[in-house]
């Protein structure tokens, strides 16, 4: 087998692409931005550099490791993505109304960023070691609220922090998964129809911040409060709409270098493609963003073993799901919740996760591409767990 062949080359290109584009907005966001950046215009796009390196070499490092170690480092990574939710509650700074980030050394890490990798994995893997090698290979109630209990322990801990956009990706990424491991219907149902009892029953039990509900209510109507919590959707759309077809031009829209848009190199990177590079470039990201996750689920479906299988589906549901939310809060046709957009926006630990992740993918490409076709496919056929209403 050619070493070619065990590269998935579409998406290397899709993320070295995104990756790119994310150098220049970051960049364009920031260098009109003297309170920002103190007056030194290069700051961001030089740590933003870093972030990249760094995040490039754990891909690297997951790539490449042994696939067995990853089954093995499972635990270790859930764990300590756990421990690091607790030492955010415990010791944590608050930004934007949320106890989300550990201050180590100077270097800020929002642990929930890699616990979605975490539940991925350790969802997968409990799956993967209750039904492998058993005669039944269907999914049953047992499995279904053990991998519950692998998603709930780190779910409760972001809900504490609160961080209402992590906690949206997480339940999106564990129905994904649930679907993706042929869980009975009746568990996906029950499931959706708790997730939205649970919702109402925080609303009308006054469980959210006042500033959530006040993002709630400004997504229904920006109009109510256009200079508080409707101040952000707003400007989003007014920043995208400037645009047009073709855009302003890179580092030249007007918006942008006013600074009008809050958080525009983080949660709202999108309307800095969307003014400047217009619908063309918007299109472009958005098209970047499906190869992925086409790329994800192609590779989930060739995969041959359960663990491998789940984990990459998986991650086409996490960044899917946290790709749409960060576009839709941007257009305006989902709330804002303040979840980054994977591969653009600037912070390290969400472009580390997500690096990780595709070198995770990488990694399960390389084992598949490896396989005879007819011993990947007899696998195949024996890995398939069955779905029983």
């Amino acid at each position: 087998m050619s070493e070619r062949r065990r590269i998935d080359w579409l998406l290397l290109g899709a993320v070295g692409c995104l990756v790119v584009l994310s150098t220049l907005l970051v960049w364009s966001a920031t260098v009109h931005r003297d309170a920002l950046t103190g007056g030194d215009s290069g700051l961001f796009l030089r740590k933003h550099l870093v972030n990249l390196g760094i995040g490039v070499a754990l891909l690297a490092a997951v790539w490449l490791v042994d696939h067995r170690w990853i089954r093995i480092l499972t635990p270790v990574v859930y764990l300590g993505s756990v421990v690091g939710l607790v030492l955010v509650l415990t010791m944590g700074s608050t930004v934007n109304g949320s106890q989300s980030w550990l201050d180590l050394g100077g270097l800020s890490v929002q642990p929930s960023e890699f616990t979605k990798l975490a539940v991925v994995i350790g969802m997968a893997l409990v799956l993967a070691e209750r039904t492998e090698g058993r005669w039944r290979s269907s999914v049953g109630a047992a499995d279904v609220l053990a991998m519950l209990l692998v998603a709930a322990v780190p779910a409760v801990l972001i809900v504490l922090q609160p961080d209402l956009g992590t906690t949206l990706v997480l339940s999106a990424t564990v129905f994904g998964v649930l679907a993706a491991s042929g869980a009975p219907r009746r568990w996906l149902a029950l499931l959706l129809a708790g997730g939205v009892t649970a919702a109402l029953a925080a609303v009308a039990g006054g469980m959210l911040k006042e500033y959530q509900v006040d993002r709630f209510l400004a997504f229904t109507d920006p109009e109510l409060d256009p200079r508080g919590a409707g101040y952000n959707v707003e400007q989003a759309r007014i920043a995208i709409g400037n645009g047009g077809l073709f855009g302003q031009g890179l580092f030249d829209g007007s918006q942008t270098r006013a600074g009008f848009v809050p958080e525009q190199h983080t949660d709202f990177v999108f309307t800095v493609a969307g003014e400047e590079l217009g619908l063309v470039g918007a299109t472009a990201i958005i098209g970047l963003l499906g190869v992925v996750l086409w790329r994800a689920l192609r590779i989930a479906a060739r995969t041959e073993d359960l663990f491998g299988r789940i984990a990459a589906a998986g991650i086409a549901c996490w960044l899917g799901f946290q790709a749409f939310q960060n576009v839709g809060m941007c257009l305006g046709i989902m709330p804002v919740t303040g979840v980054p957009l994977p591969f653009l926006s600037y912070g390290g630990s969400s472009m580390f996760a997500s690096l990780m992740a595709v070198g995770l993918l990488q990694n399960l490409h390389g084992r598949t591409a490896s396989l005879p076709p007819p011993v990947r496919m007899a696998v195949l056929r024996e890995t398939v767990p069955r779905r029983h209403s």
